[in-house]
């Protein structure tokens, strides 16, 4: 798979690896001179297979796709409509970018994430620099030079097809450099230190079992400068003491002196906030935040942030290079959330049956 997917695609992966599975069984039933109705009906419904069952589309629900394809990491989505573009890949529940027409602010957790180089002490007229780590297509690139004009940039995507894509159709940062590279890989042999950095590399359940460690994040905080920041965007957060989002929570109050977090309305996101200095993390936005460099939007927003940050508490889960069960904990909550809608369906069913879950739908 590792060499068909990339080639031909996920549809005619599976029609090659069928049609081996089968002409071993062909080969062994026609020797043997058994089954060979069986065959022959097996063999005429491959054919139909073939003919039909090959699709250039995957979401054939889907009708406002731009583009649809695959890339050796992932299956990708790219959505429009009047508003906004949306980047989708292969996962459960979300998007993974989405880029407003009007260049305002988005509303989701890239917005919350603008705190950070605000907490560095960074300003519009000041010079600094910030590394992202799950580039995406840019989106919060675009909106930390819009309010930091001064501020270099440098983007990690461990997918080159995303940096393309970001290219064609989210209209990204011409300024900020990008490099196709693992994340940890990245950070381990460079030597820079930034004012703030991002990490934006997990999507949904699917959490790198390298950059989730508390060596990794080790790694961040000796790349950063004394007054830096990091920033990290938590998916499907859950306030249950052993979930996943507790484990990452904990792994990086277990390296970093200050940490905070402020949950994102009507989103599962949660954007937390690393320093080494314990005290920075809670600067009052109001004393630093400037009405005349930053527009009147960003400085509403920054100032309820101010008021709805919450210190982390620091627990003792603790996930390492040695011991990282990110797969495991993560299908975990995954099962528990699949169990709460089914519950609700099953409810709809008892009191209305088929007619209630089909209106429903």
């Amino acid at each position: 798979t590792f060499i068909t997917i990339p080639a031909v695609g996920t549809s005619i992966t599976f029609l090659i690896f069928s049609g081996l599975i089968l002409l071993i069984a062909l080969v062994y039933f026609i020797l043997q001179k058994k089954q060979l109705i069986l065959c022959l009906v097996s063999t005429v419904l491959f054919v139909i297979c073939i003919i039909l069952g090959n699709s250039d589309s995957f979401a054939f629900w889907e009708k406002d796709l731009v583009y649809e394809g695959e890339s050796v990491y992932n299956y990708l989505q790219v959505k429009e409509d009047e508003e906004k573009t949306i980047l989708s890949t292969n996962v459960l529940f979300g998007v993974q970018s989405v880029a407003m027409k009007n260049e305002g602010l988005s509303g989701m957790y890239y917005d919350y994430a603008l705190a950070a180089p605000i907490m560095a002490g960074l300003t519009s007229e000041k010079e600094g620099n910030m590394l992202i780590l799950g580039m995406g297509t840019g989106t919060y690139a675009k909106e930390c030079e819009k309010y930091f004009p001064n501020l270099d940039i440098e983007g990690v995507e461990i997918d080159e097809k995303i940096s393309d894509l970001s290219k064609e159709y989210f209209n990204s940062s011409k300024k900020a450099k990008v490099f196709n590279f693992d994340g940890r890989a990245y950070i381990q042999y460079n030597s820079k230190k930034y004012d703030v950095i991002m990490v934006d590399a997990y999507k949904d359940i699917t959490i790198p079992f390298q950059m989730s460690g508390r060596e990794f994040f080790q790694l961040v905080k000796d790349h950063l400068k004394d007054n830096g920041v990091m920033v990290v965007n938590l998916n499907m957060t859950s306030e249950k003491e052993d979930s996943i989002s507790k484990y990452l929570e904990d792994t990086i109050s277990n390296v970093f002196l200050g940490v905070s977090t402020i949950d994102v309305p009507l989103y599962t996101n949660r954007v937390l906030f690393a320093t080494k200095d314990k005290d920075r993390s809670f600067i009052g936005f109001k004393n630093i935040l400037d009405k005349n460099v930053l527009d009147s939007q960003l400085v509403s927003l920054m100032n309820n942030i101010s008021l709805n940050m919450r210190e982390y508490k620091k627990g003792d889960l603790l996930l390492t290079d040695d011991k990282s069960p990110v797969e495991w904990l993560g299908m975990k909550e995954i099962d528990e959330i699949i169990h709460k809608e089914i519950g609700y369906f099953k409810d709809v069913f008892r009191r209305d049956g088929i007619k209630g879950l089909l209106e429903y739908a």
